[in-house]
C-alpha cells in the first residue's frame, strides 16, 4: 500500500512538473488579439503620436518586455513614415499574484516528513500548503514620430532602424 501511495505521489509530482514547466515559455513577440494577455498593441493618438503596449507572460523577464516594447515603437516609427521616435512618457508595470496550493495527503493519518500525523485540523508541524508568487510585467509608452530633420534637432531622437537592426532576432537556420 505505501509503495502504490509513494508511486501515485511521484506521477502527479512529475506530471505537475511536466505541465508548469510547458507553460512557462516566454510571451512571444506577436501582437495580442482578442481574448490574449500577452502580446503588443498599438494605437494612434495624433498626427505623430502613439501608444505602444506590451504585455508579458510571468516567464518573461522584465528586460525582455522593455525591449519588445522599444522594437514595437521602432516599427510603428517606420510603417509610419517616420525615421526616429523620442518617448514622451514611458513606464513598466510589475503585476505580483501569490498562489497558495494545499498539499493535500490521500490518508488523513500519513503525512511528510516523520511519518505519522494528521494532515486536517491541528499540525504541530506547521502548514502544509506550497506558496507560488509570479510576477509579470507591462511596458507601455507614448512615441512622437520625427522626420530626419525634425531629428537632427532633438537630441533624445531613437533611431528607429538601428533598434531595429539590433533587437529583431535573428532568422533559425535552415533545416537539412
Amino acid at each position: 500500500m505505501l509503495k502504490t501511495k509513494t508511486a501515485l505521489k511521484t506521477a502527479a509530482a512529475l506530471a505537475l512538473a511536466a505541465f508548469v514547466a510547458g507553460c512557462a515559455q516566454p510571451a512571444p513577440y506577436a501582437p495580442r488579439g482578442p481574448g490574449q494577455a500577452t502580446g503588443y498593441t498599438d494605437r494612434q493618438l495624433g498626427a505623430n503620436r502613439w501608444r505602444v503596449t506590451f504585455t508579458g507572460n510571468s516567464a518573461t523577464p522584465r528586460e525582455q518586455v522593455e525591449d519588445s516594447l522599444l522594437l514595437r515603437a521602432a516599427e510603428v516609427t517606420r510603417a509610419a513614415g517616420a525615421s526616429h521616435f523620442i518617448f514622451d512618457s514611458r513606464d513598466t508595470k510589475a503585476q505580483t499574484k501569490v498562489t497558495a496550493f494545499p498539499n493535500y495527503s490521500p490518508d488523513p493519518f500519513w503525512g511528510y516528513g516523520w511519518g505519522f500525523r494528521p494532515r486536517w485540523g491541528y499540525d504541530p508541524f506547521g502548514p502544509n500548503v506550497d506558496i507560488v508568487t509570479t510576477t509579470r510585467y507591462q511596458a507601455y509608452a507614448e512615441i512622437v514620430t520625427l522626420t530626419d530633420s525634425e531629428a537632427q534637432r532633438e537630441p533624445r531622437a531613437v533611431d528607429a532602424l538601428a533598434v531595429i537592426d539590433h533587437l529583431t532576432p535573428p532568422p533559425p537556420p535552415p533545416r537539412g
